[in-house]
């Protein structure tokens, strides 16, 4: 392998808990909330979707199911998808479900996982490209400037800039091309068989890992750099990791 993309939540970073999440706005914002209540407020929040890199719906209601399924192809759906599952759930000051949303995009809001720059570092020293390709509505750049890892970047291919989203092919061929590589020549790395799986139609090599809390996934990625280094033996477009 040339390069290896990855994905970015639940891949290379992990956002707060929903608990964290509200507990620093409210913070913030000074506004009160009882212990009780607010962790009432943070299953609420977590049940409807509304942490973005988090949890999935539970449900999603039929009047944001159109604009649910295309949030991640502008900046303007995604903050509008978002904050409307927040507002499913009661909150003391309707002026928190823009300010929820807009703690989740600052870099205090995400951790990288333990292995992530043992990686990135170890990939950039043995020359491989690195890629980050992600369904997402804002740019994740600082977060990666914040926590030290863009100097292992290469490229940033970010749904919303380019109006598609994964699984399309088309997204993940315009994240091959900013890298230099042939789509037969690199590695997809994500947490979704469903979105990160699109990459096999393209001819990339896809790997799996758990979309877990940090403290529970110290190694997943590790595997990475043995994988990068195999001769392609399989035929192209197959997803052969796991």
């Amino acid at each position: 392998m040339t390069a290896v993309l990855f994905d970015f939540s639940g891949t290379l970073f992990r956002i707060e808990s929903a608990e964290s999440w509200l507990r620093a706005v409210l913070d913030e914002t000074g506004l009160p909330l009882g212990e009780r209540e607010l962790a009432e407020a943070a299953r609420g929040l977590e049940e409807a979707g509304a942490l973005p890199g988090g949890a999935e719906p539970v449900r999603v209601p039929d009047e944001l199911a159109g604009l649910w399924a295309v949030r991640d192809r502008s900046a303007e759906q995604h903050r509008a998808a978002y904050t409307g599952m927040a507002r499913r759930v009661a909150l003391p000051d309707p002026a928190l479900y823009d300010a929820l949303y807009d703690r989740h995009m600052t870099p205090r809001a995400w951790a990288p996982y333990p292995d992530a720059a043992e990686v990135l570092h170890t990939l950039r020293e043995r020359g491989v490209a690195v890629g980050v390709v992600s369904n997402i509505g804002w740019d994740l750049r600082p977060v990666f400037r914040a926590h030290g890892l863009d100097t292992y970047v290469d490229a940033y291919v970010l749904s919303y800039e380019h109006g598609i989203q994964k699984p399309d092919p088309r997204l993940f061929a315009r994240a091959c091309a900013a890298v230099g590589a042939e789509p037969e020549d690199v590695l997809m790395v994500g947490d979704s068989r469903a979105a990160d799986g699109g990459a096999a139609a393209l001819g990339c090599a896809v790997h799996f890992v758990d979309h877990l809390p940090v403290a529970e996934r110290p190694d997943a990625l590790r595997p990475v750099l043995d994988l990068a280094g195999r001769a392609r033996t399989s035929p192209a477009g197959a997803a052969r990791t796991q």
